[in-house]
Protein backbone atom coordinates (compact mmCIF):
# COMPACT_ATOMS: atom_id res chain seq x y z
CA UNK A 1 0.00 0.00 0.00
CA UNK A 2 0.95 3.16 -0.49
CA UNK A 3 2.67 5.51 2.19
CA UNK A 4 1.94 9.10 1.12
CA UNK A 5 -0.65 10.66 -1.28
CA UNK A 6 -1.38 13.76 -2.82
CA UNK A 7 -4.53 15.18 -3.66
CA UNK A 8 -4.36 16.89 -6.88
CA UNK A 9 -7.73 18.83 -6.19
CA UNK A 10 -9.33 20.78 -3.60
CA UNK A 11 -12.87 21.25 -1.15
CA UNK A 12 -15.08 18.12 -0.29
CA UNK A 13 -13.83 15.69 -2.67
CA UNK A 14 -9.96 16.64 -1.01
CA UNK A 15 -11.03 15.63 2.27
CA UNK A 16 -13.24 12.64 1.43
CA UNK A 17 -10.01 11.06 -0.43
CA UNK A 18 -7.88 12.14 2.60
CA UNK A 19 -10.19 10.50 4.88
CA UNK A 20 -10.24 7.29 3.01
CA UNK A 21 -6.32 7.54 3.20
CA UNK A 22 -6.45 8.06 7.39
CA UNK A 23 -8.31 4.67 7.22
CA UNK A 24 -5.72 3.12 5.64
CA UNK A 25 -2.95 4.48 7.25
CA UNK A 26 -1.80 6.87 4.28
CA UNK A 27 -0.05 9.98 4.92
CA UNK A 28 -1.83 13.19 2.76
CA UNK A 29 -0.93 15.93 0.67
CA UNK A 30 -2.92 18.77 -0.27
CA UNK A 31 -2.00 21.28 -3.34
CA UNK A 32 -3.97 24.72 -3.44
CA UNK A 33 -4.02 27.65 -4.79
CA UNK A 34 -3.70 31.40 -3.43
CA UNK A 35 -7.33 31.80 -3.05
CA UNK A 36 -7.21 28.70 -1.22
CA UNK A 37 -4.87 28.90 1.55
CA UNK A 38 -7.20 28.76 4.33
CA UNK A 39 -9.48 26.12 3.12
CA UNK A 40 -10.24 23.00 4.74
CA UNK A 41 -8.53 20.53 2.81
CA UNK A 42 -5.38 22.63 3.82
CA UNK A 43 -6.39 22.25 7.24
CA UNK A 44 -7.25 18.70 7.08
CA UNK A 45 -3.97 17.38 4.91
CA UNK A 46 -0.59 16.42 6.82
CA UNK A 47 1.09 18.39 4.55
CA UNK A 48 0.50 21.23 2.00
CA UNK A 49 1.88 22.70 -1.31
CA UNK A 50 0.51 26.23 -2.94
CA UNK A 51 0.70 25.25 -6.35
CA UNK A 52 -0.40 28.70 -8.35
CA UNK A 53 -2.60 31.64 -7.78
CA UNK A 54 -6.29 31.86 -7.77
CA UNK A 55 -6.54 30.72 -11.08
CA UNK A 56 -7.36 27.01 -11.51
CA UNK A 57 -5.10 27.19 -15.12
CA UNK A 58 -2.29 28.48 -12.89
CA UNK A 59 -2.69 25.97 -10.29
CA UNK A 60 -5.44 23.03 -9.82
CA UNK A 61 -5.19 23.10 -13.85
CA UNK A 62 -0.74 23.22 -14.04
CA UNK A 63 0.59 19.49 -13.92
CA UNK A 64 3.90 20.17 -14.34
CA UNK A 65 3.36 22.15 -10.55
CA UNK A 66 1.23 19.12 -9.23
CA UNK A 67 3.50 16.52 -9.83
CA UNK A 68 6.58 18.65 -8.63
CA UNK A 69 4.69 19.13 -5.52
CA UNK A 70 4.20 15.20 -5.22
CA UNK A 71 7.86 14.46 -5.91
CA UNK A 72 9.24 17.61 -3.31
CA UNK A 73 6.65 15.77 -1.11
CA UNK A 74 7.61 12.34 -1.24
CA UNK A 75 4.37 11.15 -2.50
CA UNK A 76 4.23 7.52 -4.02
CA UNK A 77 0.90 8.54 -5.78
CA UNK A 78 -1.71 10.90 -6.68
CA UNK A 79 -5.56 10.83 -6.50
CA UNK A 80 -7.47 13.14 -8.92
CA UNK A 81 -10.90 13.35 -7.51
CA UNK A 82 -13.23 14.69 -9.67
CA UNK A 83 -12.93 17.77 -11.87
CA UNK A 84 -10.10 19.62 -12.88
CA UNK A 85 -8.01 16.98 -13.73
CA UNK A 86 -9.39 13.93 -13.23
CA UNK A 87 -10.59 13.01 -16.65
CA UNK A 88 -7.13 14.30 -18.65
CA UNK A 89 -5.69 11.39 -20.32
CA UNK A 90 -2.11 13.73 -20.48
CA UNK A 91 -2.30 14.49 -17.05
CA UNK A 92 -2.63 10.63 -16.11
CA UNK A 93 0.10 9.51 -18.65
CA UNK A 94 2.53 12.21 -17.15
CA UNK A 95 1.82 10.84 -13.79
CA UNK A 96 2.50 7.12 -15.08
CA UNK A 97 5.63 8.42 -16.54
CA UNK A 98 7.57 10.11 -13.33
CA UNK A 99 9.01 6.90 -11.40
CA UNK A 100 7.90 6.74 -8.23
CA UNK A 101 4.54 8.02 -8.70
CA UNK A 102 1.30 6.06 -9.19
CA UNK A 103 -2.07 7.18 -10.62
CA UNK A 104 -4.69 6.21 -8.80
CA UNK A 105 -7.47 5.75 -11.43
CA UNK A 106 -8.14 3.93 -14.60
CA UNK A 107 -5.10 4.06 -17.09
CA UNK A 108 -4.34 6.64 -19.74
CA UNK A 109 -5.04 4.60 -22.65
CA UNK A 110 -8.38 3.37 -21.06
CA UNK A 111 -9.18 7.39 -20.33
CA UNK A 112 -8.03 8.03 -23.70
CA UNK A 113 -10.31 5.61 -25.02
CA UNK A 114 -13.47 5.82 -23.28
CA UNK A 115 -12.82 9.95 -23.01
CA UNK A 116 -13.36 10.51 -26.77
CA UNK A 117 -16.78 9.77 -27.07
CA UNK A 118 -17.03 8.08 -30.25
CA UNK A 119 -14.52 5.77 -29.28
CA UNK A 120 -16.72 4.91 -26.40
CA UNK A 121 -19.48 4.35 -28.39
CA UNK A 122 -17.51 1.62 -30.66
CA UNK A 123 -16.20 0.19 -27.71
CA UNK A 124 -19.86 -0.64 -26.26
CA UNK A 125 -21.62 -1.55 -29.57
CA UNK A 126 -18.61 -4.44 -29.57
CA UNK A 127 -19.36 -5.35 -26.35
CA UNK A 128 -23.59 -5.51 -27.25
CA UNK A 129 -24.12 -2.65 -25.16
CA UNK A 130 -27.32 -0.58 -26.94
CA UNK A 131 -26.14 2.92 -27.95
CA UNK A 132 -28.25 5.47 -28.93
CA UNK A 133 -28.48 5.69 -33.22
CA UNK A 134 -25.24 8.13 -33.97
CA UNK A 135 -22.06 8.73 -35.87
CA UNK A 136 -19.00 7.03 -34.78
CA UNK A 137 -16.69 9.49 -36.65
CA UNK A 138 -16.38 12.94 -36.28
CA UNK A 139 -18.80 15.74 -37.90
CA UNK A 140 -17.25 18.49 -39.83
CA UNK A 141 -19.92 20.31 -41.64
CA UNK A 142 -23.96 21.62 -41.31
CA UNK A 143 -24.62 19.14 -44.41
CA UNK A 144 -23.84 16.20 -42.42
CA UNK A 145 -26.13 17.12 -39.89
CA UNK A 146 -28.74 17.58 -42.07
CA UNK A 147 -28.52 14.50 -43.65
CA UNK A 148 -28.70 12.74 -40.11
CA UNK A 149 -31.87 14.62 -39.67
CA UNK A 150 -33.35 13.58 -43.09
CA UNK A 151 -33.02 10.01 -41.67
CA UNK A 152 -33.32 9.90 -38.24
CA UNK A 153 -35.26 12.93 -37.28
CA UNK A 154 -35.02 15.94 -35.14
CA UNK A 155 -34.01 17.00 -32.66
CA UNK A 156 -30.55 16.30 -32.98
CA UNK A 157 -27.48 15.95 -30.19
CA UNK A 158 -24.75 17.67 -31.45
CA UNK A 159 -21.94 16.31 -28.66
CA UNK A 160 -18.33 17.68 -28.33
CA UNK A 161 -16.06 14.43 -28.06
CA UNK A 162 -14.46 15.38 -25.16
CA UNK A 163 -17.83 16.79 -23.57
CA UNK A 164 -19.70 15.80 -20.40
CA UNK A 165 -22.18 17.18 -17.77
CA UNK A 166 -23.81 18.90 -20.49
CA UNK A 167 -20.83 20.62 -21.73
CA UNK A 168 -20.16 20.94 -25.14
CA UNK A 169 -23.70 19.88 -26.15
CA UNK A 170 -25.98 21.56 -28.00
CA UNK A 171 -29.67 20.46 -29.52
CA UNK A 172 -30.83 21.07 -32.86
CA UNK A 173 -34.79 21.64 -32.94
CA UNK A 174 -34.73 21.97 -36.64
CA UNK A 175 -32.92 22.59 -39.65
CA UNK A 176 -33.00 26.30 -39.69
CA UNK A 177 -30.77 25.36 -36.21
CA UNK A 178 -27.94 23.32 -37.68
CA UNK A 179 -25.35 25.60 -38.37
CA UNK A 180 -25.81 27.69 -35.37
CA UNK A 181 -25.81 24.92 -32.87
CA UNK A 182 -23.13 23.24 -34.64
CA UNK A 183 -20.73 25.92 -34.19
CA UNK A 184 -21.42 26.26 -30.77
CA UNK A 185 -20.65 22.84 -30.01
CA UNK A 186 -17.63 22.80 -31.62
CA UNK A 187 -16.68 26.24 -29.92
CA UNK A 188 -17.92 24.55 -26.82
CA UNK A 189 -15.45 21.59 -27.16
CA UNK A 190 -12.54 23.91 -28.07
CA UNK A 191 -13.04 26.68 -24.74
CA UNK A 192 -13.48 23.57 -22.20
CA UNK A 193 -11.31 20.68 -23.94
CA UNK A 194 -9.28 21.91 -26.93
CA UNK A 195 -10.73 19.68 -29.19
CA UNK A 196 -13.16 21.23 -31.49
CA UNK A 197 -14.74 17.72 -32.76
CA UNK A 198 -18.33 16.79 -32.13
CA UNK A 199 -20.66 13.85 -32.75
CA UNK A 200 -24.28 13.57 -33.50
CA UNK A 201 -26.68 11.83 -31.09
CA UNK A 202 -30.56 11.22 -32.21
CA UNK A 203 -31.59 13.47 -29.12
CA UNK A 204 -34.07 11.53 -26.13
CA UNK A 205 -36.42 14.42 -25.84
CA UNK A 206 -37.90 12.89 -22.82
CA UNK A 207 -35.39 10.63 -21.17
CA UNK A 208 -34.20 9.01 -17.59
CA UNK A 209 -30.62 9.06 -16.78
CA UNK A 210 -29.16 5.96 -15.13
CA UNK A 211 -25.90 4.98 -14.63
CA UNK A 212 -23.98 2.03 -12.92
CA UNK A 213 -21.12 2.11 -10.89
CA UNK A 214 -18.13 -0.12 -11.62
CA UNK A 215 -15.06 -1.06 -10.44
CA UNK A 216 -12.31 -3.41 -11.49
CA UNK A 217 -8.50 -4.59 -10.65
CA UNK A 218 -5.98 -5.38 -12.47
CA UNK A 219 -6.56 -9.24 -11.80
CA UNK A 220 -9.63 -9.10 -14.37
CA UNK A 221 -12.25 -8.97 -11.78
CA UNK A 222 -14.99 -6.74 -12.83
CA UNK A 223 -17.94 -5.94 -10.28
CA UNK A 224 -21.12 -3.55 -10.89
CA UNK A 225 -22.38 -2.08 -7.29
CA UNK A 226 -25.16 -1.28 -8.55
CA UNK A 227 -27.06 1.99 -10.50
CA UNK A 228 -28.38 5.40 -9.88
CA UNK A 229 -31.31 7.57 -10.77
CA UNK A 230 -29.55 11.41 -11.90
CA UNK A 231 -32.59 12.22 -13.64
CA UNK A 232 -33.61 15.66 -11.44
CA UNK A 233 -31.33 17.84 -14.03
CA UNK A 234 -31.17 21.07 -14.80
CA UNK A 235 -29.91 21.84 -18.15
CA UNK A 236 -28.16 18.70 -18.04
CA UNK A 237 -26.50 19.37 -14.59
CA UNK A 238 -27.75 16.76 -11.69
CA UNK A 239 -29.12 18.20 -8.52
CA UNK A 240 -30.25 14.98 -6.68
CA UNK A 241 -29.34 11.53 -7.00
CA UNK A 242 -30.65 8.42 -5.51
CA UNK A 243 -30.35 4.83 -5.83
CA UNK A 244 -31.78 1.86 -6.72
CA UNK A 245 -33.97 3.59 -9.41
CA UNK A 246 -37.45 3.99 -8.40
CA UNK A 247 -38.18 3.56 -12.10
CA UNK A 248 -36.83 0.57 -13.62
CA UNK A 249 -38.40 -2.83 -13.75
CA UNK A 250 -36.46 -5.62 -11.78
CA UNK A 251 -35.42 -6.74 -15.65
CA UNK A 252 -34.52 -3.88 -16.72
CA UNK A 253 -32.33 -3.02 -13.83
CA UNK A 254 -30.57 -6.22 -14.27
CA UNK A 255 -29.83 -6.07 -17.70
CA UNK A 256 -28.57 -2.39 -17.29
CA UNK A 257 -25.71 -3.37 -14.70
CA UNK A 258 -24.70 -6.06 -16.23
CA UNK A 259 -24.44 -3.98 -19.64
CA UNK A 260 -22.02 -1.59 -18.02
CA UNK A 261 -20.20 -4.44 -16.70
CA UNK A 262 -19.60 -6.45 -19.74
CA UNK A 263 -18.91 -2.28 -21.36
CA UNK A 264 -15.65 -1.93 -19.25
CA UNK A 265 -14.83 -5.19 -19.36
CA UNK A 266 -14.41 -5.37 -22.76
CA UNK A 267 -12.53 -2.22 -22.58
CA UNK A 268 -9.84 -3.54 -20.10
CA UNK A 269 -10.97 -0.75 -17.91
CA UNK A 270 -9.08 -1.12 -14.53
CA UNK A 271 -10.15 1.23 -11.34
CA UNK A 272 -13.65 2.94 -10.13
CA UNK A 273 -15.88 4.77 -13.03
CA UNK A 274 -19.24 5.14 -14.13
CA UNK A 275 -21.29 3.74 -17.07
CA UNK A 276 -24.31 5.90 -17.72
CA UNK A 277 -27.47 5.39 -19.89
CA UNK A 278 -30.42 6.76 -21.10
CA UNK A 279 -33.47 4.75 -20.49
CA UNK A 280 -36.85 5.65 -22.78
CA UNK A 281 -39.44 3.55 -22.38
CA UNK A 282 -38.64 -0.36 -22.47
CA UNK A 283 -35.32 0.62 -23.61
CA UNK A 284 -31.66 1.23 -22.91
CA UNK A 285 -28.99 3.23 -24.19
CA UNK A 286 -25.42 3.78 -23.26
CA UNK A 287 -24.38 7.69 -22.94
CA UNK A 288 -21.03 7.76 -21.50
CA UNK A 289 -18.29 6.69 -19.32
CA UNK A 290 -17.18 8.65 -16.56
CA UNK A 291 -13.35 7.53 -15.94
CA UNK A 292 -13.38 8.62 -12.47
CA UNK A 293 -14.91 8.51 -8.84
CA UNK A 294 -18.24 11.06 -9.13
CA UNK A 295 -19.93 13.41 -7.14
CA UNK A 296 -22.66 10.73 -6.11
CA UNK A 297 -20.31 7.85 -5.28
CA UNK A 298 -21.66 8.55 -2.03
CA UNK A 299 -25.37 7.09 -3.02
CA UNK A 300 -23.48 4.37 -3.86
CA UNK A 301 -21.47 3.48 -0.54
CA UNK A 302 -24.99 4.11 1.41
CA UNK A 303 -26.35 1.33 -0.45
CA UNK A 304 -23.97 -1.34 -0.77
CA UNK A 305 -21.16 -0.54 2.48
CA UNK A 306 -18.35 -0.39 -0.21
CA UNK A 307 -16.17 2.42 0.08
CA UNK A 308 -15.14 3.09 -2.99
CA UNK A 309 -12.23 5.47 -2.53
CA UNK A 310 -10.25 2.97 -0.70
CA UNK A 311 -10.98 0.39 -3.71
CA UNK A 312 -9.23 3.26 -5.48
CA UNK A 313 -6.51 3.26 -3.64
CA UNK A 314 -6.22 -0.59 -3.11
CA UNK A 315 -6.66 -1.57 -6.93
CA UNK A 316 -3.94 1.09 -7.65
CA UNK A 317 -2.00 -0.35 -5.71
CA UNK A 318 -2.16 -3.61 -7.27
CA UNK A 319 -4.63 -5.46 -4.70
CA UNK A 320 -7.24 -7.84 -6.03
CA UNK A 321 -11.31 -7.14 -5.51
CA UNK A 322 -11.91 -9.63 -2.18
CA UNK A 323 -15.83 -9.69 -3.39
CA UNK A 324 -17.91 -11.59 -6.20
CA UNK A 325 -21.00 -9.95 -8.03
CA UNK A 326 -23.22 -12.18 -5.86
CA UNK A 327 -21.94 -10.70 -2.58
CA UNK A 328 -23.17 -6.72 -3.42
CA UNK A 329 -26.59 -6.17 -2.64
CA UNK A 330 -28.18 -2.97 -2.48
CA UNK A 331 -29.41 -2.27 1.04
CA UNK A 332 -32.67 0.44 1.41
CA UNK A 333 -32.74 3.56 -0.43
CA UNK A 334 -30.18 6.70 -0.46
CA UNK A 335 -30.48 10.16 -1.87
CA UNK A 336 -27.97 12.39 -2.37
CA UNK A 337 -28.75 16.16 -2.13
CA UNK A 338 -26.06 18.66 -3.12
CA UNK A 339 -25.79 22.12 -1.02
CA UNK A 340 -24.58 24.19 -3.44
CA UNK A 341 -24.20 28.55 -2.94
CA UNK A 342 -26.64 29.08 -5.15
CA UNK A 343 -30.27 31.13 -5.28
CA UNK A 344 -33.02 28.96 -6.24
CA UNK A 345 -35.25 31.72 -6.85
CA UNK A 346 -32.64 33.59 -8.97
CA UNK A 347 -32.36 31.36 -11.41
CA UNK A 348 -29.50 29.61 -9.47
CA UNK A 349 -27.40 32.43 -9.63
CA UNK A 350 -24.58 31.18 -7.64
CA UNK A 351 -22.93 33.11 -4.95
CA UNK A 352 -20.22 35.54 -5.03
CA UNK A 353 -18.67 35.51 -1.70
CA UNK A 354 -19.44 35.44 2.25
CA UNK A 355 -19.02 33.98 5.34
CA UNK A 356 -20.33 30.67 6.93
CA UNK A 357 -21.53 32.95 10.19
CA UNK A 358 -23.66 29.62 11.02
CA UNK A 359 -22.61 26.36 9.79
CA UNK A 360 -24.65 23.83 11.61
CA UNK A 361 -25.38 20.23 9.58
CA UNK A 362 -27.29 17.74 10.16
CA UNK A 363 -26.53 14.56 12.13
CA UNK A 364 -28.28 11.36 13.28
CA UNK A 365 -28.81 7.95 11.94
CA UNK A 366 -28.85 7.61 8.26
CA UNK A 367 -27.11 10.97 7.53
CA UNK A 368 -23.96 11.55 5.87
CA UNK A 369 -22.54 14.63 5.45
CA UNK A 370 -19.79 15.13 2.79
CA UNK A 371 -17.86 19.02 3.67
CA UNK A 372 -14.52 20.90 3.96
CA UNK A 373 -16.33 23.79 5.38
CA UNK A 374 -16.50 25.16 9.00
CA UNK A 375 -17.86 28.07 10.71
CA UNK A 376 -16.50 31.18 10.11
CA UNK A 377 -15.09 30.34 6.69
CA UNK A 378 -15.05 32.63 3.59
CA UNK A 379 -16.39 30.96 0.65
CA UNK A 380 -14.51 30.94 -2.01
CA UNK A 381 -16.37 30.83 -5.63
CA UNK A 382 -13.32 30.89 -7.45
CA UNK A 383 -14.11 27.12 -8.61
CA UNK A 384 -17.84 26.20 -7.96
CA UNK A 385 -20.41 26.82 -5.70
CA UNK A 386 -20.49 23.18 -3.70
CA UNK A 387 -20.65 24.08 0.29
CA UNK A 388 -21.34 20.45 0.70
CA UNK A 389 -23.30 16.81 0.06
CA UNK A 390 -25.51 15.58 2.33
CA UNK A 391 -26.44 11.58 1.70
CA UNK A 392 -29.56 10.08 3.27
CA UNK A 393 -30.26 6.70 3.76
CA UNK A 394 -33.08 4.38 4.62
CA UNK A 395 -35.11 1.25 5.09
CA UNK A 396 -37.21 2.25 1.69
CA UNK A 397 -37.78 5.32 -0.61
CA UNK A 398 -40.41 6.79 1.76
CA UNK A 399 -38.09 6.70 5.05
CA UNK A 400 -35.86 8.03 2.90
CA UNK A 401 -37.83 11.18 2.04
CA UNK A 402 -38.88 11.34 5.37
CA UNK A 403 -35.47 11.40 6.76
CA UNK A 404 -34.06 13.66 4.31
CA UNK A 405 -37.03 16.22 4.84
CA UNK A 406 -36.06 15.93 8.67
CA UNK A 407 -32.17 16.16 8.06
CA UNK A 408 -32.83 19.13 5.63
CA UNK A 409 -34.57 21.02 7.95
CA UNK A 410 -32.00 20.60 10.18
CA UNK A 411 -29.15 21.81 7.82
CA UNK A 412 -28.49 25.77 9.70
CA UNK A 413 -26.42 27.85 7.33
CA UNK A 414 -26.05 31.25 7.75
CA UNK A 415 -23.90 34.16 6.17
CA UNK A 416 -24.51 32.72 2.47
CA UNK A 417 -27.58 31.71 0.15
CA UNK A 418 -27.96 27.79 -0.71
CA UNK A 419 -30.28 25.66 -2.26
CA UNK A 420 -31.83 23.93 0.53
CA UNK A 421 -35.28 25.49 0.14
CA UNK A 422 -34.80 23.93 -3.57
CA UNK A 423 -33.95 20.64 -1.89
CA UNK A 424 -37.12 20.80 0.76
CA UNK A 425 -39.55 21.67 -1.91
CA UNK A 426 -38.69 18.69 -4.22
CA UNK A 427 -39.55 16.82 -1.71
CA UNK A 428 -42.76 17.59 -1.47
CA UNK A 429 -43.02 18.01 -5.15
CA UNK A 430 -45.78 15.39 -6.42
CA UNK A 431 -43.96 14.26 -9.36
CA UNK A 432 -40.43 13.73 -8.13
CA UNK A 433 -41.75 12.21 -5.04
CA UNK A 434 -43.78 9.55 -6.97
CA UNK A 435 -40.66 9.29 -8.77
CA UNK A 436 -41.92 10.36 -12.03
CA UNK A 437 -39.36 12.87 -13.08
CA UNK A 438 -37.35 13.00 -15.68
CA UNK A 439 -33.89 14.85 -17.44
CA UNK A 440 -36.65 17.66 -18.51
CA UNK A 441 -38.58 17.89 -15.71
CA UNK A 442 -37.22 21.25 -14.04
CA UNK A 443 -36.64 22.84 -17.29
CA UNK A 444 -39.66 21.98 -19.19
CA UNK A 445 -42.83 21.39 -16.60
CA UNK A 446 -42.14 22.44 -13.11
CA UNK A 447 -43.35 26.02 -12.28
CA UNK A 448 -40.11 28.00 -11.06
CA UNK A 449 -42.67 30.57 -9.11
CA UNK A 450 -42.95 27.78 -6.28
CA UNK A 451 -39.07 28.33 -5.56
CA UNK A 452 -39.77 31.84 -4.46
CA UNK A 453 -42.09 31.29 -2.06
CA UNK A 454 -39.43 27.95 -0.53
CA UNK A 455 -37.03 30.52 -0.75
CA UNK A 456 -38.81 32.69 1.49
CA UNK A 457 -40.13 30.30 3.39
CA UNK A 458 -36.59 28.09 4.32
CA UNK A 459 -33.86 30.25 2.72
CA UNK A 460 -31.06 32.25 4.28
CA UNK A 461 -29.75 35.02 3.36
CA UNK A 462 -26.34 36.43 2.84
CA UNK A 463 -24.57 38.49 5.49
CA UNK A 464 -25.62 42.00 5.28
CA UNK A 465 -22.22 44.11 3.62
CA UNK A 466 -20.28 45.54 6.44
CA UNK A 467 -16.85 47.57 6.51
CA UNK A 468 -13.98 45.63 5.79
CA UNK A 469 -11.76 45.43 8.03
CA UNK A 470 -8.20 46.66 7.45
CA UNK A 471 -5.91 43.36 6.89
CA UNK A 472 -2.21 43.57 6.98
CA UNK A 473 -0.16 40.71 5.51
CA UNK A 474 3.71 40.07 5.70
CA UNK A 475 5.32 36.96 3.86
CA UNK A 476 9.02 35.62 4.97
CA UNK A 477 10.72 32.45 3.90
CA UNK A 478 12.33 30.63 6.17
CA UNK A 479 14.31 27.26 6.45
CA UNK A 480 13.91 24.37 8.49
CA UNK A 481 16.07 21.23 8.61
CA UNK A 482 17.23 21.99 5.08
CA UNK A 483 13.44 22.30 3.92
CA UNK A 484 11.59 25.91 2.74
CA UNK A 485 8.40 27.06 3.74
CA UNK A 486 7.18 30.21 2.70
CA UNK A 487 5.10 31.66 6.14
CA UNK A 488 2.31 34.06 5.75
CA UNK A 489 1.36 36.40 8.65
CA UNK A 490 -1.99 38.44 8.72
CA UNK A 491 -3.33 41.03 11.18
CA UNK A 492 -6.83 41.97 11.07
CA UNK A 493 -7.98 45.17 12.58
CA UNK A 494 -6.36 48.24 13.88
CA UNK A 495 -3.91 46.73 15.55
CA UNK A 496 -0.10 48.18 14.57
CA UNK A 497 1.55 46.34 11.67
CA UNK A 498 3.28 43.17 11.74
CA UNK A 499 7.02 44.07 12.98
CA UNK A 500 9.97 42.11 11.29
CA UNK A 501 10.88 38.61 11.97
CA UNK A 502 14.28 37.82 13.16
CA UNK A 503 14.38 34.06 11.84
CA UNK A 504 17.60 33.84 13.87
CA UNK A 505 16.27 34.99 17.30
CA UNK A 506 13.72 31.94 17.28
CA UNK A 507 10.75 33.47 16.36
CA UNK A 508 8.40 31.49 14.94
CA UNK A 509 4.67 31.52 13.05
CA UNK A 510 1.55 28.60 13.11
CA UNK A 511 0.67 26.70 10.30
CA UNK A 512 3.35 27.96 7.60
CA UNK A 513 2.48 27.76 4.27
CA UNK A 514 4.78 25.04 1.79
CA UNK A 515 6.31 26.38 -0.89
CA UNK A 516 4.82 25.32 -3.63
CA UNK A 517 6.59 24.82 -7.29
CA UNK A 518 4.89 27.40 -8.10
CA UNK A 519 5.79 30.51 -6.51
CA UNK A 520 6.18 33.82 -8.67
CA UNK A 521 4.37 36.54 -9.40
CA UNK A 522 0.29 36.47 -9.02
CA UNK A 523 0.52 40.45 -10.16
CA UNK A 524 -2.34 40.49 -12.65
CA UNK A 525 -2.21 42.83 -15.61
CA UNK A 526 -4.42 46.13 -14.75
CA UNK A 527 -6.63 47.48 -17.68
CA UNK A 528 -6.42 51.01 -18.30
CA UNK A 529 -8.64 53.76 -20.31
CA UNK A 530 -11.86 55.36 -19.62
CA UNK A 531 -15.78 54.27 -20.11
CA UNK A 532 -17.71 52.21 -18.40
CA UNK A 533 -15.52 48.82 -17.40
CA UNK A 534 -17.90 45.43 -17.99
CA UNK A 535 -16.02 42.76 -15.27
CA UNK A 536 -16.67 39.30 -14.97
CA UNK A 537 -19.32 38.40 -12.60
CA UNK A 538 -18.26 35.10 -11.44
CA UNK A 539 -14.80 33.00 -12.13
CA UNK A 540 -15.39 30.80 -15.41
CA UNK A 541 -14.25 30.60 -19.20
CA UNK A 542 -14.70 32.79 -21.95
CA UNK A 543 -16.60 30.80 -25.11
CA UNK A 544 -17.02 33.70 -27.55
CA UNK A 545 -16.17 37.56 -27.52
CA UNK A 546 -18.68 39.14 -29.96
CA UNK A 547 -17.44 42.21 -30.12
CA UNK A 548 -14.19 44.18 -31.51
CA UNK A 549 -12.98 47.47 -30.26
CA UNK A 550 -14.63 50.15 -32.71
CA UNK A 551 -17.97 48.73 -32.33
CA UNK A 552 -20.81 51.06 -31.36
CA UNK A 553 -23.63 48.68 -29.16
CA UNK A 554 -26.95 49.07 -27.67
CA UNK A 555 -28.08 48.43 -24.01
CA UNK A 556 -28.77 44.35 -24.03
CA UNK A 557 -26.07 43.78 -27.06
CA UNK A 558 -23.65 40.75 -25.94
CA UNK A 559 -20.52 41.60 -25.56
CA UNK A 560 -18.84 38.22 -24.47
CA UNK A 561 -20.26 34.62 -23.86
CA UNK A 562 -18.74 33.77 -20.36
CA UNK A 563 -19.43 29.87 -19.15
CA UNK A 564 -19.79 29.49 -15.16
CA UNK A 565 -21.06 26.70 -13.18
CA UNK A 566 -21.25 24.59 -16.21
CA UNK A 567 -23.72 27.06 -17.87
CA UNK A 568 -23.22 29.78 -20.43
CA UNK A 569 -23.82 33.38 -19.39
CA UNK A 570 -24.56 35.95 -21.70
CA UNK A 571 -22.56 39.57 -20.45
CA UNK A 572 -24.62 42.48 -22.03
CA UNK A 573 -23.83 46.20 -21.68
CA UNK A 574 -25.75 47.85 -19.63
CA UNK A 575 -25.50 51.12 -21.52
CA UNK A 576 -24.73 52.42 -25.66
CA UNK A 577 -21.31 53.15 -26.63
CA UNK A 578 -17.92 51.97 -28.53
CA UNK A 579 -15.99 49.55 -27.66
CA UNK A 580 -12.93 51.13 -26.61
CA UNK A 581 -10.86 48.27 -25.39
CA UNK A 582 -11.49 44.24 -25.42
CA UNK A 583 -9.43 42.15 -22.38
CA UNK A 584 -10.23 39.19 -23.10
CA UNK A 585 -10.19 36.26 -26.31
CA UNK A 586 -11.93 33.08 -26.40
CA UNK A 587 -11.02 30.48 -24.28
CA UNK A 588 -9.58 32.77 -21.46
CA UNK A 589 -10.19 31.62 -17.95
CA UNK A 590 -11.19 34.94 -15.88
CA UNK A 591 -11.51 35.30 -12.54
CA UNK A 592 -14.81 37.69 -10.58
CA UNK A 593 -13.80 41.25 -10.89
CA UNK A 594 -12.00 41.07 -13.96
CA UNK A 595 -12.53 43.59 -16.75
CA UNK A 596 -14.06 41.70 -19.89
CA UNK A 597 -14.91 44.72 -22.15
CA UNK A 598 -14.44 48.87 -21.57
CA UNK A 599 -17.50 50.50 -22.94
CA UNK A 600 -17.11 54.77 -23.99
Amino acid sequence: MFETVLVANRGEIAVRVMRACEDLGIETVAVYSEADKHAGHVRYADEAYRVGPARAAESYLDQEAIVEAALEAGADAIHPGYGFLAENAEFAERVEATDGLTWVGPSSDAMEQLGEKTGARTVMDGADVPIVPGTTDPVADAETVREFGDEHGYPIAVKAEGGGGGRGMKVVEEESEVEEQLEAAKREGEAYFGNDSVYLERYLADPKHIEVQVIADEHGNVRHLGERDCSLQRRHQKVIEEGPSPSLDPEMQAEIREAARRGVEAADYVNAGTVEFLVSGDEFYFLEVNTRIQVEHTVTEALTGVDIVKWQLRVAAGEELDFEQDDVELEGHAMEFRINAENAADDFAPATGGTLDVYDPPGGIGVRVDDALRQGDDLVTDYDSMVAKLVVHGSDREECIARSRRALAEYDVEGIVTIVPFHRLMLEDETFVAGEHTTTYLDEAFDETRLYDAQERWGSTASESEDEEETREREFTVEVNGKRFEVNLEEHGDAPAIPDLDVDAGASASAPDRVGPDDGDDSETVVEGGGETVEAEMQGTILSVDVEVGDVVEPGDVLVVLEAMKMENDVVASHGGTVSQVAVEEGDSVDMGDVLVVVE
